[in-house]
């Protein structure tokens, strides 16, 4: 993985987050109480940092929304044993809906991925709605094995993700639009 890899994402680099061997804060939300064991640091996520965490050095992850209440990417963890499968159904869904940038990445755990769909600059509502919908049009085709980030179930310390380690596909442009 290179950092033009992680470049696809757009990522928020002002601040990281890295990850602690013990709980860091415990967050009580929606009549949930949630242990975060990512610390946030106040400075730029920096290459050098980067580098450090694809080489398992240190664990980092970056955060979804920026200080303006805005999404660039919305997200799907999958969580499940049959990353082939889904990525399958996950593209052609998304191609269905029209959209045509996203990425899919390799997590920490065999067989997870996170698929980075680029929306641009988008409410953090709107990102709601929109993770809603695919969701539930994702749960019509097979089991539910994922969550979408950014979600309303989650307090925003927990609207982050850990950096990938590699690319599993990546989907660009609508050079298959042309076919159809």
């Amino acid at each position: 993985m290179t950092p033009s890899d992680l470049s696809l994402i757009k990522m928020i680099t002002d601040h990281y987050w890295v990850k602690q061997p013990a709980v860091v804060e415990k967050i009580t939300f929606g009549g949930r109480t949630f242990f975060n064991k990512y610390e946030r640091v106040n400075k730029m996520l920096t290459t050098q940092l980067i580098n450090q965490h694809i080489n398992h050095e240190i664990e980092l992850a970056h955060s979804l929304i920026n200080q303006h209440g805005k999404v660039e990417n919305i997200v799907i963890d999958y969580n499940g044993n049959d990353p082939q499968r889904f990525y399958h159904k996950a593209q052609l869904l998304l191609r269905e809906e029209g959209f045509i940038n996203f990425t899919a990445f390799k997590s920490k755990t065999e067989g997870h991925l996170h698929v980075y769909i680029h929306k641009g600059h988008t409410t953090l509502q709107e990102a709601y709605q929109l993770g809603k919908m695919l969701s539930l049009k994702l749960a019509q085709k097979q089991p539910k094995q994922w969550r979408i980030f950014p979600n309303q179930e989650m307090p925003l310390e927990y609207q982050i993700l850990a950096l990938p380690y590699e690319v599993y596909a990546k989907e660009r442009g609508a050079s298959w639009s042309k076919h159809m």
